[in-house]
């Protein structure tokens, strides 16, 4: 590998020109890919196979109408106060033309909507009304019919007693018959009155049907109580909006047809704020933080370098690297649906590599013109050298990338593959466009007063001492509790995905949110769709009831403040419910809540309950991601740790690097919720909300942070091996490899620090989010575990540090990361020779 690397940079120094407008030529490809082939970033995060998404599928095939995607139009007035008819006329004509817009299904006007809640509840009370009065006018009749009976009985009694006394005093025939007549009429009567209580009884059993029917109705309506669209005080609307496709498929155009519409016909007296599910904003992939973090890189360049030339040239090479990397991957955002942080994560690996990888390249390169090695010779040397630790360390990083469409994600394997694209372009950018430029740039990479001294000894380093026992114990302790005590609260980690609290505070989403928050109560904001799914269809008689009891049984869970059923499928049996929570979308309860409702057993007549919802997507999306995450971390660090041992043809000190990685990972889970959770010090970064942790933060930080980390043990313990294998002993090797390769480590850390650092000033909670955890995870591993536990750890094991069984050293290639095949060519290869003064006589002892 070495000596491949030393012909390819070799030939770039010599081509120099033809290499550089390779580059360009590849870039403006990129650009024009991109501005040709490209599409729209998304917002929105699903994961195959949720819960979510199976009643969702269940919706799009029974109630379509509720199956597509909503959004929600919030108009307020400017002073707080009512609505007056001619705005609320003018917010109904824009809901009613609303309707005719590309991919929208139906509009509600909020002021209908709450009128006919209003007459709803007013038939209601009209009907109880109408039912007293019915229930007063049988009971009067019922009373009239009473007495008459009573007296149709008695004369019916004293009738039958005088014809029987007649008959036995022998009277006439004529005066019987007489009396017969009169019975005769007497039971005629009575048999009206029969049929008059006949009446009045299907009377009472149609009212006592009635008052069911109204029992049910009035139950649902007092269920339903606290769902509205139009605030009690008259001050705010809302108007909902239903498209056709649903919100995965849901086009940026559609969506900013439907605020264009709203927003481009103002209303005076009234603001019109739009929610998340429509006017999410795609973060800027560069701003201003961004630029003060590379602004910050170039000054450590030039402090490490010494010079402008050689300060501007890794940035420019990464620069180039990241526009073809970007670029080539948004190319294939019309053919994909690209999530809009994507783009910006291959920014920041790009820069952060990109930089770091021609800084090693760069600085081996300096060092060796500093030791009189030709301009050209010693470009060839370093790519072959620091370039074959670029390749490896490059190669770690994306295999860890690559790992994230091991867990089935989509979107979070797109994330890793375009991430690995950037980080790939930069390995290739630093093997031949920095030699390429190297060439051009020739002795000028030295400033005046290192060129004078080129070739004297004193470059080649001081002597250097060993690190004592004690404190090679005393370090690891140290190191070890400081990192556990740093991820105590990691234990508390909450996942999720950010609503409308978490955009900029001057963004209309954010305003959307809280103005929702305040009107209407925290759930409004994340309202769930519950689906009752029956085994028997119900017939239309009793779907009221069904209706009532199923609500009834949302309604008695935890922290639901209001139940409304809003649909029925054709055949009865799938029954939707919206359900409003106590709290946003993001709380714990409502998460239990989503739980809790489908943990419930099947209710009487076979009915089972499924939750959907913008809320319950992002629940099932955070819980799988947390269930991904341990197989992840399986893939990568195995993956990765063949790597190393291949690398450095040793067992243990993979086994260190992986521990201190672990280590190093958690206390960064712990510094992420401290800050971004419990709100610790968010002021310090301007954070205005505090919530769960961004779901699929922790994945892509073991991907990327392993990467990262192994790149800065490649580069400390490669030094290690260097002086192992060229004949120091196990200790002196230690510090002589950590002397060699601490300050361009440090260097190249603080570089990684400051363009991560840069992101956490974003406006947008999720690169805000990813920028902290890369900066200060790169922070803790590359400062307190490579620099201070992994030395450490390496001085107490001695020998056994690089221990490998010899069968397997007999079959594992050799990948000559030392460049020990130039050195026997090139003596000019070595510039970090360095004397170490033993601290103990027996230094190699275990």
């Amino acid at each position: 590998m070495a000596s491949l690397l030393y012909r390819l940079g070799s030939l770039a120094a010599r081509r120099a020109w033809t290499v550089i407008v390779s580059w360009v030529v590849i870039l403006g490809l990129g650009v024009a890919a991109f501005l040709t082939l490209g599409g729209t970033l998304s917002n929105s995060f699903d994961i195959p196979g949720t819960a979510s998404g199976a009643v969702t599928d269940q919706l799009a095939e029974k109630l379509p109408d509720t199956a597509g995607g909503t959004g929600t139009v919030v108009y307020r007035t400017t002073d707080g106060s009512a609505f007056t008819d001619e705005q609320k006329a003018e917010i109904s004509a824009l809901a009613s033309s609303a309707e005719d817009l590309d991919g929208v299904a139906s509009v509600v006007d909020p002021f209908d909507a709450q009128q006919q809640q209003d007459d709803q509840a007013q038939q209601l009370a009209d009907g109880e009304q109408q039912l007293d009065a019915g229930r007063t006018q049988l009971d009067a009749g019922q009373a009239q019919l009473d007495a008459g009976r009573a007296q149709l009985d008695a004369g019916l009694d004293q009738l039958t007693a005088a014809r029987a006394q007649a008959e036995s005093a022998g009277v006439g025939s004529a005066q019987l018959a007489a009396l017969d007549a009169q019975l005769a009429g007497l039971n005629a009567q009575l048999a009206q009155l029969d049929a008059q209580q006949t009446t009045i009884d299907e009377g009472r059993d149609e009212l006592d049907a009635n008052s069911e029917q109204i029992e049910l109705g009035s139950t649902l309506l007092g269920l339903a109580d606290g769902i509205g669209v139009v605030s009690e005080d008259g001050s705010t609307a809302i108007v909902n909006v239903s498209f056709e496709d649903p919100r995965l498929e849901l086009s940026e155009e559609v969506k900013q047809g439907t605020i264009d519409h709203f927003a481009s016909s103002p209303i005076d007296g009234v603001d019109v704020d739009f929610g998340t599910d429509i006017a999410q904003g795609v973060p800027e992939i560069f701003g201003v933080g961004e630029a003060i973090g590379l602004a910050f890189a170039a000054v450590v360049l030039i402090v490490m370098l010494g010079s402008l030339i050689g300060a501007a040239l890794p940035i420019v090479t990464a620069v180039v690297g990241v526009g073809v990397g970007v670029t080539a991957s948004l190319a294939f955002s019309g053919v994909v649906d690209m999530a809009s942080v994507t783009p910006v994560l291959g920014v920041m690996l790009g820069l952060a590599v990109g930089i770091d990888y021609s800084l090693f390249i760069v600085n081996r390169h300096r060092k060796q013109l500093l030791n009189g090695v030709p301009v050209r010779e010693s470009i060839g040397l370093a790519t072959g050298t620091s370039g074959t630790a670029v390749v490896f360390a490059g190669t770690t990083v994306i295999v860890a990338l690559l790992a994230l469409n091991v867990t089935g994600v989509p979107f979070l394997g797109l994330m890793g593959t375009v991430g690995a694209v950037c980080v790939a372009v930069a390995v290739l950018v630093a093997i031949t466009l920095a030699p390429a430029v190297l060439g051009l740039v020739g002795t000028r990479l030295l400033n005046r007063k290192a060129r004078a001294t080129v070739g004297q000894p004193h470059a080649a380093g001081k002597p250097v001492r060993q690190m004592s026992t004690i404190r090679a114990i005393a370090t690891v302790l140290i190191s070890v509790v400081g990192l556990l005590a740093i991820a105590i609260p990691a234990m508390s980690m909450r996942l999720g995905l950010p609503d409308g609290a978490s955009e900029p505070s001057d963004s209309t989403s954010y305003r959307a949110f809280h103005a929702v928050d305040d009107q209407f109560g925290e759930g409004a904001n994340g309202p769930l769709l519950v689906t009752a799914t029956l085994d028997d269809a119900v017939s239309d008689d009793d779907l009221l009831a069904t209706q009532v009891e199923i609500a009834q049984t949302i309604a008695d869970q935890d922290d639901v403040v209001a139940v409304a059923p809003i649909a029925a499928s054709d055949d009865n049996t799938l029954l939707a419910f919206q359900v409003l929570p106590a709290e946003g979308p993001n709380s714990a309860s409502t998460e239990k809540l989503v739980q809790d409702i489908r943990a419930l057993p099947q209710l009487d007549g076979g009915v089972t309950l499924g939750v959907a919802g913008q809320a319950a997507i992002n629940i099932d999306i955070s819980e799988a991601l947390a269930d991904v995450l341990p197989l992840y971390l399986v893939v990568v660090v195995g993956l990765s740790l063949l790597i190393m041992i291949v690398v450095f043809r040793s067992l243990l000190v993979p086994i260190i690097a992986t521990g201190g990685f672990v280590l190093s990972l958690f206390a960064t889970y712990g510094l992420i919720v401290a800050v971004f959770q419990f709100g610790w010090g968010a002021e310090i970064i301007g954070l205005h909300s505090t919530g769960p942790i961004l779901s699929f933060l922790p994945v892509i930080l073991v991907g990327i942070l392993f990467g990262l980390a192994m790149d800065y043990q490649l580069f400390l313990a490669s030094g290690m091996r260097e002086a192992y294998v060229h004949g120091s002993s196990a200790r002196d090797a230690v510090a002589q490899g950590f002397r060699a390769g601490r300050s361009v480590v440090i260097a190249a850390a603080l570089i990684m620090v400051s363009v991560f650092g840069g992101f956490i000033f974003s406006e947008s909670t999720i690169i805000r989010s990813i920028g902290f955890g890369l900066a200060f995870g790169v922070l803790l591993d590359a400062f307190v575990v490579r620099m201070l536990l992994m030395p450490a750890l390496m001085h107490l094991l001695g020998r056994s540090a690089w221990w490998l069984p010899k069968w397997l050293d007999r079959i594992l290639p050799n990948v000559d990361m030392e460049g020990a095949a130039l050195e026997r060519d090139h003596p000019g290869v070595r510039t970090d020779t360095i004397t170490v003064v033993p601290r103990e006589k027996h230094h190699d002892t275990h």
